[in-house]
């Protein structure tokens, strides 16, 4: 659909069960204006895939904009048909009565400009040249991002977000949404994010980016569909999964069990020295952490693009809201949102001190920033896991007097 405006066809046909937004279909923006992106390069025009959630009400003023992280994409909530049972990343958030409450709000998620999920980027076609961008596609910021999503909402008639909000990369559109908008969004929630990556940070995507761009499928960024640097690709999701768990959890959920070994003779397991020596070497599959991490890694290049990942990675590095305003304090001075900023203790990808550096400047520019801390096992992917506590927090958050 083209440049769609709010009416029943975008709204959900089907009665959702409670608890549940039942079936939802995806949609295309299609922006035929030209795009000027941070770095300069131009687009023709552009697609947002996305999808909505709940009813906008009479006066157009409960629309929730829901950022998704880097490896996330449009789908956040429902299933896409009866016999598909997989249901959108933040379906334990989002729906009637949930803690984003699909009875009082209108909820919208889209792809981001540079993803690999129906919206444009380095695979999509180069109308100049017929062939996909690859790596003349622009080097796409957060700020590009936010800029292409508020084309969208302009398209839907919407004047004015309720709240915008995400975690990780999503909680950096989020705060870029108070700080290039002042004004348009009521509420800014950012949950397991930063204002700035640290060098650590910085050197994990690096590791991923080189894994790709070491695989000679990779081909200078030109491969075909289904094609290119999977073994890359599969590599840097492997390493970046590893920092979105703890020790803690991966200790709880793995340990050092080993796999079933392959039965040799009379059905008895055999010893590990007796199936290095048969079918099996050194270094097959061994531990349980290891069959996982090389199920992420097989799963992710199903349904996602290499190209892309270079580029969000690269726009996640670069973002900085200190560098580009010249400090914190100075980035939140327009902004006029009530901000939430949530920590978790053992997020060490985004640590607990970067989420209250962000409460700590908004306070000092005089804004309406808090910080909450939430105690957890489950790593820097705790916002995306089964929590009360989180539920009760961004309930009351949306909750409150604005």
């Amino acid at each position: 659909m083209n440049d769609a405006s709010l009416d029943d066809d975008l709204l959900n046909a089907t009665p959702a069960e409670p608890g549940e937004v039942g079936l939802v279909e995806p949609r295309d923006y299609v922006s035929s204006e030209s795009f000027t992106c941070d770095d300069g390069q131009i687009l023709p025009g552009f697609t947002l895939r996305y999808e909505t959630y709940g009813r906008l009400n009479a006066a157009c003023d409960n629309a929730i904009l829901v950022c998704h992280a880097l490896s996330g994409d449009h789908h956040c909530a429902g299933i896409y048909a009866l016999t598909d049972k997989k249901t959108g990343w933040w379906n334990n958030l989002i729906g009637p009565g949930k803690a984003l409450d699909t009875n009082k709000f209108f909820v919208l998620c889209a792809n981001v400009l540079g993803g690999c999920q129906g919206s444009s980027g380095p695979a999509s076609i180069n109308p100049a040249t017929g062939r996909a961008f690859g790596i003349s596609f622009p080097a796409v910021t957060i700020r590009d991002m936010v800029r292409s999503q508020r084309r969208l909402l302009d398209s839907l008639g919407l004047t004015s977000l309720y709240a915008a909000l995400g975690g990780s990369m999503g909680g950096m559109q989020a705060l870029q949404w108070g700080i290039e908008y002042p004004g348009y969004t009521r509420r800014v929630l950012a949950m397991a994010t930063t204002a700035r990556e640290s060098a650590q940070a910085i050197a994990f995507n690096e590791v991923g980016r080189q894994a790709i761009l070491q695989d000679p499928e990779w081909n200078g960024g030109d491969y075909p569909k289904n094609g290119g640097p999977r073994v890359g690709l599969a590599i840097a999701r492997m390493m970046a999964h590893i920092t979105y768990l703890s020790d803690a959890s991966m200790d709880r959920k793995f340990g050092r069990r080993a796999v079933a070994t392959r039965a040799m003779t009379n059905s008895t397991p055999a010893p590990l020295s007796a199936a290095v020596a048969g079918s099996r070497t050194a270094f097959d599959v061994q531990f349980e952490v290891e069959s996982y991490l090389r199920y992420q890694g097989q799963s992710f290049i199903n349904r996602f693009d290499a190209n892309s990942y270079l580029y969000i990675t690269r726009a996640i590095d670069r973002f900085d809201l200190d560098g580009t305003y010249g400090s914190l304090e100075n980035a939140f001075r327009a902004l006029t949102a009530d901000v939430l900023v949530v920590g978790f203790t053992s997020d060490w990808l985004f640590p607990p001190e970067q989420n209250r550096a962000i409460a700590l400047a908004l306070q000092r520019a005089g804004k309406r920033g808090s910080y909450a801390e939430l105690a957890t096992d489950l790593g820097h992917d705790s916002f995306l896991l089964e929590s009360p506590q989180l539920y009760a927090l961004v309930r009351a958050f949306l909750g409150r007097p604005s």
